[in-house]
């Protein structure tokens, strides 16, 4: 299967959503909406009522609507049958259903959706997603967010945090700004088989270097190579050149 092997990776979910709607409006097939169902819990009891304002009054469902969290699916999801899709909750381990699991979607129902696994051990494996709620964690609202939607996103593109533990032979790697995360370029080069696979968009200019992050704590002044790069390390931070 011609998605099974490739992937578009990029640091933020911002950048992630900027490729996967792009190539998804060009896609010819029908389009389906679905809308989320939100609703709100307070986080400390008895603060559901303020001064008079209940906390449904303070924050509307309008709100609620916008709100994007990483872990969680956003309120509107647009799908079509052919896309990838990535799981974002685990539903049921044992057929393959697990948090980071990529799909192909194969048929829209309108309380289920029927999906392809095209990773893993389940390869193959025809299998339905449900509406779930989910809650976001590690949040600073005073209340908690309970959404009911399908656990899922489209995948053309995934975030490098998720594409962790994933072998691709053709990978993109996005970057209109650099990554913000201890060695996540080393995880974006360690995705794929050969050097001869992977092509960088490098939105920082044409001097081809791209900034990323060390932990100095962990790492000293070490000088390394490979087939992939040509990497200085110094205390804080890495230059990364493509192809050198």
């Amino acid at each position: 299967m011609y998605l099974m092997q490739r992937s578009i990776l990029a640091p933020k979910n911002t950048d992630v959503d900027e490729v996967n709607n792009a190539i998804l409006e060009s896609l010819s097939e029908e389009s389906h909406t679905y809308l989320s169902a939100n609703s709100l819990t307070p986080i400390e009891e008895g603060a559901s009522v303020a001064a008079g304002v209940s906390m449904d009054s303070l924050y509307p469902v309008e709100f609620l609507n916008t709100l994007r969290f990483s872990s969680i699916a956003n309120h509107e999801l647009q799908l079509k049958v052919g896309v990838p899709i990535l799981l974002l909750r685990n539903l049921n381990q044992s057929i393959g259903l697990c948090n980071g699991t990529r799909l192909i979607v194969k048929r829209l129902g309108q309380r289920v959706i029927e999906a392809e696994i095209i990773t893993g051990n389940n390869v193959d494996k025809r299998v339905f997603i449900p509406h779930i709620i989910m809650s976001p964690s590690g949040t600073n609202w005073p209340f908690v967010l309970r959404r009911r939607q399908f656990p899922i996103r489209v995948a053309f593109a995934i975030t490098i945090n998720k594409s962790q533990g994933q072998t691709f032979n053709n990978v993109g790697v996005y970057l209109p700004s650099p990554v913000y995360s201890h060695g996540q370029l080393y995880v974006v080069i360690s995705q794929v088989t050969s050097s001869a696979n992977i092509n960088i968009f490098n939105g920082q200019g044409p001097d081809r270097y791209m900034r990323n992050v060390i932990y100095k704590k962990r790492f000293g002044p070490v000088v390394c190579s490979c087939n992939f790069v040509i990497c200085t390390v110094k205390y804080t931070h890495l230059c990364i050149m493509h192809g050198a």
